[in-house]
């Protein structure tokens, strides 16, 4: 699994975990807010599972094009947030609610260079292992066994 670097989306202090999330995902949008509540140094991967879920790719590019103005982490907390509206027309709430450029957003939402680092980190995930989502690794190994509670633990095992 590639490690942690510069263009990965980082969030937090502590123990590190690097989470591959399907952004259209009932289970991750569950479990999101408590594990953006632990303290842990958070690494967020996309992995679309557009065989499960088609609108899944629209939303991993939504995210990036707000994160390509400084919004990453706001897109992904209202899209969990927020799982009934999700169509074009709330994304575009969304971003002006952020204050964003819209024009840009769909620009870099429908970019190459965005669709091509979706694809980088779900085959990244592939390699790693990764079948389902949420899934997630801390010191390159696979965390077993439920999520949240495996997460909580290497939260209270302190910094990294």
């Amino acid at each position: 699994m590639p490690p942690v670097g510069p263009d990965d989306h980082v969030a937090g202090d502590g123990p590190e975990a690097i989470l591959y999330i399907d952004l259209a995902c009932p289970r991750c949008a569950a479990t999101w807010p408590r594990i953006r509540a632990l303290p842990l140094r958070l690494c967020f991967r996309h992995f679309p599972m557009r065989s499960k879920r088609p609108r899944s790719p629209a939303l991993h590019a939504a995210a990036e094009a707000a994160g390509a103005q400084g919004a990453f982490w706001e897109m992904v907390d209202s899209l969990f947030g927020e799982r009934g509206r999700v169509d074009d027309p709330h994304l575009w709430e969304r971003v002006e609610s952020f204050g964003l450029d819209l024009d840009r957003f769909e620009r870099d939402r429908r970019s190459s260079a965005v669709s091509e680092r979706i694809a980088r980190n779900f085959r990244g995930g592939i390699r790693a292992g990764v079948t389902g989502t949420p899934a997630a690794f801390a010191a390159g190994a696979l965390l077993e066994g439920e999520l949240e509670s495996v997460l909580a633990q290497l939260a209270s095992s302190g910094p990294a």
